[in-house]
């Protein structure tokens, strides 16, 4: 998307340019093709629509963190 966006920027950039307009460095430097409001970088996958349910969590590992050695702060 990121990259997606910088050349939609520099295409636009490049019209505006070829129409006359002028562009200040920092008029450009306010430009960021990194905006992050109302985009979930690692996504969110609704399975509700295809009638998948997940599995419940499960917050037991069970595991023996004695056996391990793990069980004993140092």
């Amino acid at each position: 998307m990121i990259f997606h966006d910088a050349l939609d920027i520099a295409e636009i950039v490049r019209r505006l340019l070829e129409e006359c307009w002028t562009a200040d460095p920092e008029d450009l430097a306010r430009i960021s093709s990194y905006l992050t409001e109302g985009i979930n970088r690692f996504g969110e996958y609704s399975t509700y629509e295809l009638g998948v349910q997940p599995d419940a969590y499960d917050p037991n590992l069970d595991v023996d963190f004695t056996a391990a050695g793990l069980g004993q702060a140092a």
